[in-house]
């Protein structure tokens, strides 16, 4: 990609906030340092940004000539013993044969491998006639080969990607700046009338009125108030709620069909049906499909459609039924009923105009038409649900369709059981209109995230839904499995540098802290090397995804990228915010509950590549690859999934806590991922300034769609959280505002990983003071150790470096050894040595509660 860092155009000025920020900083290190140096403490303390692992030593090269190893020890004096350090296992490691020293030049983006044999060759050849003089020399061939690698890590220390602490911490800031930049630049826009918009709905009853349906129409009668106004309660008495009702019989019958258009009045509705008779009928089947065409004649309007069909027999044509007899159906054949009119034309004109079916089951004879119908709403990618004493439910495929179960369906066909209770209508038909209004809603979720808020929020619903058909894009996908053995398969290279979340130890405030302002979700800066696949695997409403890994380590990731231009590396970086602050709710979540409903979100890095290179403007992101069974649990805009296991109540229990424990300013929404490790949430915001270049951030609307249709479970219970749908109903909210103080809980060292882990089960070292690492990340410290040849002027050495651990902090394996790099003056030691007191201290006297209201 690019040679030079992302470049970010400078601010006209400098928050006054923060250059005072940074002064108090200035005189704090300086009172610091001052106060260590009187209580005596050692001022040396390392002032590198990451401390180098002890076992990284300095190790001579064992030659098979001892005059020559004594001799080249001579050039630093006291060196010798240094040079000879036994390694972390308690004696020299011995050079292995045709082992490669690699070195990767970042400047040619090519490997130079020098092997411990053509160091032993480069040394032998000529040998014997070489004369021994007092002056310590190399043979010219391995000097030569030691120069190379000085002259190409002289032209990597010469690029600007080796930066100071001070520089990267100026690189975050100017980041800020770039995000305050394309804030300011965002529209102003209002998430308000959203959740109104999706949720008003159109519900149409679709009714048999032949003589057997008499007690069903009288319980529509008696119940129709009652729905329309258990529909308003359930959409917060915010949605716009229609009702329409086409009455069918036989063909012989007049009238044949009975038709009262869309109308919010449940008088007009109760009129209507005391003028159907239940009456009529000549051979079993009905018109089920004149019944069907009025339905799609009417004057839909709102974004929520569904019909509830109420029937105890099927329709005419013998792809419908399985009547014993031809001679029980008038019209056997497919298409010859007086209309003409076939079932397969009809079903895709009500997916056309995006209407959820809802059969509502009385007997088995209208089992093959609920096969047939819903095989058509399968092929739409429709959520099918079918009742499992269906006949027809494992013939001819139907099994598939029957359990056939996705978020991100926007449509749904389901076989609802009513039987002889007429008593039940009232709650299923709440239930069909609640499901079909979240379904509507998932299928906005995707078109907010691909228009933006703006374009997805235009008031009339004619417009919302024009938007709605109009976000597909058309980009080519590999579907085949990943080849992460073959050679060349992951095949572009990509030179990049960007930010990722600083988020290692969590202590009591710090949720607080990064509730109350973005500047407290820390950065750092990343170096990385990375091999990706050049095909996309899958694709979002916004991004592509394909396969990649990082130079130095076996683990598995995801590079995405934009499928559209337009967005930046400040988008990518709110998104890491995003990320990092749910991490940090999920960390005191897990503290407050058993082990088993813990939960966790991996970390994405932010990256661009360097300008001058192929791919310089391209912005992506990193983050892990999440294997197993991958799961939705709910959307930002009220999806919910309905299985009744115990991640899934731990996932909606989670999103409630958040908005609880932040006294009703965040909601984390739209988990999914595969057991408990999640990716992609989103996060609404009280404050609509708050993550505004996210766009599935909905703002308040976010709250609603949440809370119409969140149930309590156990989990909820037992965190005592207090919010519910009746106060974001009125305005008027209850929270529970102490919250137990946490002991201090940290995240694996590795800057890609950051896994939350216990600390008594965290793996710790010596050769890596300070660092803490997942089970994931431990061997690969020493599987990716090296012997490198330090360049540094002097006589030939080698030492030992985990090139795992500096790409796991963001940064390129050194290639001089510990004692003879050059540390980083701009990092203060006293800082180093005070904010780790600092912590002691605080963390000594921390409160036992905190209060949810107090940040």
């Amino acid at each position: 990609m690019a040679s030079t860092p992302p470049s970010h155009a400078p601010s006209a000025s400098m928050s006054r906030s923060k250059t005072s920020r940074d002064d108090r900083r200035s005189q704090a290190d300086s009172m610091l340092r001052s106060a260590l140096s009187a209580t005596g403490s050692d001022s040396s303390t390392s002032s590198t940004p990451t401390t180098s692992p002890s076992h990284h030593s300095a190790r001579r090269h064992n030659s098979k000539k001892s005059s020559s190893t004594s001799t080249s020890s001579s050039l630093l004096p006291g060196l010798n013993s240094r040079l000879t350090e036994p390694s972390k296992s308690g004696r020299e490691r011995p050079c292995v044969d045709n082992r490669p020293l690699s070195f990767l030049s970042r400047s040619s983006s090519a490997t130079a491998s020098l092997t411990c044999d053509q160091l032993h060759t480069a040394e032998s050849d000529g040998g014997a006639t070489q004369a021994k003089t007092p002056e310590p020399r190399l043979h010219p061939k391995k000097r030569n080969l030691v120069e190379r690698l000085q002259r190409a890590d002289s032209a990597v220390a010469g690029s600007p990607s080796r930066m100071t602490a001070a520089e990267a911490k100026q690189r975050v800031r100017e980041l800020q700046r770039e995000v305050d930049r394309a804030s300011a630049a965002s529209p102003q826009r209002s998430t308000a009338g959203l959740f109104k918009a999706v949720y008003s709905t159109d519900l149409l009853f679709l009714i048999d009125t032949t003589g057997s349906m008499t007690d069903y129409i009288d319980a529509a009668k008696e119940q129709v108030k009652g729905i329309m106004n258990d529909i308003k309660e359930a959409f917060l008495n915010e949605a716009d709620v229609r009702i329409a009702v086409v009455g069918y019989k036989d063909h012989g019958d007049t009238p044949n069909i009975q038709f009262l258009d869309f109308t919010p009045s449940a008088d007009r509705v109760r009129q209507f049906l005391n003028q159907l008779e239940a009456i009529g009928g000549d051979d079993t089947p009905e018109d089920v499909l004149g019944g069907i065409q009025q339905a799609i004649n009417a004057s839909w309007d709102q974004q929520s459609r569904c019909i509830v069909h109420i029937a105890d027999a099927p329709p005419h044509g013998r792809m419908l039924h399985n009547l014993a007899r031809d001679s029980w159906d008038n019209y056997i054949e497919p298409g010859s009923e007086p209309h003409g009119l076939l079932h397969e034309p009809l079903l895709r004109q009500l997916i056309q105009l995006k209407i959820n079916y809802a059969l509502l089951h009385i007997n088995s004879s209208t089992d093959r038409m609920a096969s047939a119908f819903s095989h058509i709403y399968a092929a739409a990618g429709a959520d099918i649900k079918l009742l499992s004493s269906n006949t027809y439910l494992h013939d001819g495929g139907v099994s598939d369709a029957s359990t056939r179960c996705s978020a991100s369906a926007g449509l749904q066909f389901e076989e609802l059981q009513l039987g002889a209770a007429y008593s039940t209508l009232r709650h299923l038909v709440l239930k069909t209109a609640t499901s079909s209004a979240s379904r509507t809603a998932n299928r906005l979720s995707s078109s907010l995230s691909s228009l933006g808020k703006a374009g997805a929020i235009g008031g009339r619903s004619d417009k919302l839904a024009s938007n709605l058909d109009a976000i597909d894009e058309d980009v080519p996908l590999e579907k085949v499995s990943p080849e992460w053995e073959t050679p060349g398969w992951l095949d572009e290279t990509l030179v990049v540098e960007g930010f990722c979340p600083d988020i290692v130890v969590h202590s009591g405030s710090t949720l607080n802290d990064m509730m109350a302002l973005d500047e407290n979700i820390k950065l750092s800066v990343v170096e990385l090397t990375i091999y990706a696949r050049s095909k996309p695997f899958s694709k979002g409403a916004l991004r592509t995804s394909s396969y990649a890994r990082t130079a130095a380590s076996t683990d598995r990731f995801v590079v995405k990228s934009f499928i559209k231009s337009g967005k930046g590396i400040a988008h990518l970086a709110e998104d890491l915010r995003c990320q990092a602050l749910c991490k940090a709710f999920a960390l005191e979540f897990n503290a407050l509950l058993e082990a088993e409903h813990s939960i966790d979100f991996i970390v994405t890095a932010c990256l661009q590549g360097r300008s001058g290179m192929r791919l310089a403007d391209r912005c992506i992101s990193l983050e892990p690859l999440i294997g197993g069974e991958y799961v939705k649990y709910n959307s930002n805009c009220g999806y919910v999934n309905e299985d009744e296991g115990q991640f899934n109540q731990t996932a909606q229990a989670f999103s409630h806590f958040t908005f609880e424990r932040s006294y009703g300013h965040f909601l984390i929404t739209d988990l999914q991922g595969a057991g408990p490790l999640l990716t992609d949430p989103s996060v609404q915001t009280l404050d609509e300034e708050r993550f505004k270049l996210n766009d599935t951030n909905v703002n308040q609307e976010g709250f609603k769609f949440f809370f119409a249709t969140h149930v309590c479970n156990s989990i909820c219970r037992k965190l005592k959280l207090k919010s519910n749908r009746e106060m974001v109903m009125s305005g008027n909210y209850d929270f529970r505002e102490r919250w137990p103080s946490l002991d201090s809980t940290v995240c694996c060292s590795n800057k890609l990983c950051r896994r939350i882990i216990r600390l008594a089960s965290a793996q710790k070292s010596d050769d890596f003071p300070g660092h803490q690492w997942c089970d994931t990340c431990w061997p690969q410290l020493e599987s990716s150790t090296v012997e490198w040849i330090c360049i540094a002027p002097g006589p030939y050495h080698e030492f030992n470096a985990s090139k795992f651990f500096y790409e796991s902090q963001g940064q390129p394996t050194p290639h001089t050894c510990p004692e003879h790099r050059e540390r980083d003056t701009t990092v203060s030691g006293a800082a180093v040595v005070g904010g780790s007191l600092w912590n002691r201290m605080k963390s000594s006297n921390q409160k036992r509660s905190i209060s949810g209201r107090s940040w």
